[in-house]
């Protein structure tokens, strides 16, 4: 495995002043840094790409700052698809040029919007088809495509890893994987070790924290059985298929096909928001003060996962 952590342990926005947090977080014991960008951020892909290479550390990028309401893949209205389309591909070729290895997110439509309705197939089909748009201009770029199930309070469209299943091979594109949150799975699963069975061919990544937000451990997720069911074979080696993404995906790719023997070799990157930084923490709709230090948060993070793969 390797084990990253986001950006918002430490800032509340990337800026180039935060290129110092690579350092850091290799200092951590860290693999990789994930940066959430946006119409906000002063993001210098060039400056990124250097400091993080000089570092050792992967880059993932992920739209978790200013991202417009009205760019949305799934919408009803074209021109808002169209702007989602467009505005994502932006950020994709970001993440090529600061050498990123994977763009992740809900993608599929736009976190906050959340229509009370039945679900509309309509709907399904358009994301599935800006999906496969944005997974081939990846694909072209060496970046991989991760959708990430969020609870029902941030979006109706997709709530669980089986849902992202369902959105991924409808899609039906190479370049699309899964990220299984934590935290956002609690008001969603009763079962988190059957929903990584269930992502299985497409599972990229973990971000992991507790119910709460807090750093793993000691709270509702169940992480004993969510690892033991990462420990089965039938994972695909994510590590041979990383080393795939400079060069373009192979007729393999990232497809259903060809399990691996071992289990799972993914991301694990532990997220939160700081606590500690003003009113971030609150803008954020986080109310607990359970990120007073990020490098606190990051070694006892550590400490437990890490403990779950040998004890």
């Amino acid at each position: 495995m390797k084990y990253g952590a986001h950006i918002f342990l430490w800032v509340e926005r990337w800026s180039p002043g935060a290129l110092g947090l690579f350092d850091r977080a290799r200092g951590l014991g860290l693999d990789c840094v994930e940066i959430a960008v946006g119409d906000d951020v002063d993001f210098d892909a060039k400056a990124v790409r250097a400091r993080a290479g000089a570092a050792g550390v992967e880059v993932v990028l992920s739209p978790g700052a200013e991202w417009p309401m009205e760019c949305d893949i799934s919408h009803d209205d074209a021109a808002c698809r169209r702007r989602g389309i467009a505005w994502h591909r932006r950020w994709i070729a970001a993440a090529a040029e600061a050498g990123a290895v994977a763009y992740t997110g809900a993608i599929y439509g736009h976190p906050g919007r959340v229509l009370r309705r039945r679900p509309d197939p309509d709907e399904f089909r358009r994301a599935a088809d800006g999906l496969r748009e944005l997974a081939e201009h990846g694909a072209g770029l060496g970046v991989r495509l991760v959708i990430e199930p969020m609870s029902h309070f941030r979006t109706h469209l997709v709530n669980t890893p089986a849902q992202a299943m369902d959105l991924v091979r409808a899609a039906g594109h190479a370049n699309l994987s899964i990220l299984f949150d934590t935290y956002h799975a609690v008001t969603e699963l009763r079962d988190y070790a059957g929903a990584a069975r269930a992502a299985r061919p497409r599972l990229w990544g973990l971000h992991a924290c507790e119910n709460d937000r807090g750093v793993p451990g000691g709270g509702l997720v169940p992480w004993k059985a969510l690892f033991a069911a990462l420990g089965e074979a039938g994972f695909d080696d994510l590590s041979a298929c990383n080393a795939q993404a400079g060069r373009g995906f192979g007729e393999r790719g990232f497809g259903e096909r060809g399990f691996g023997e071992r289990g799972f070799d993914g991301y694990v990157i532990l997220e939160t928001y700081n606590s500690s930084l003003g009113d971030f923490a609150f803008s954020r709709g986080m109310f607990h003060n359970v990120c007073p230090d990020g490098d606190a948060f990051v070694r006892e993070g550590l400490r437990f996962l890490k403990g779950l793969r040998t004890g």
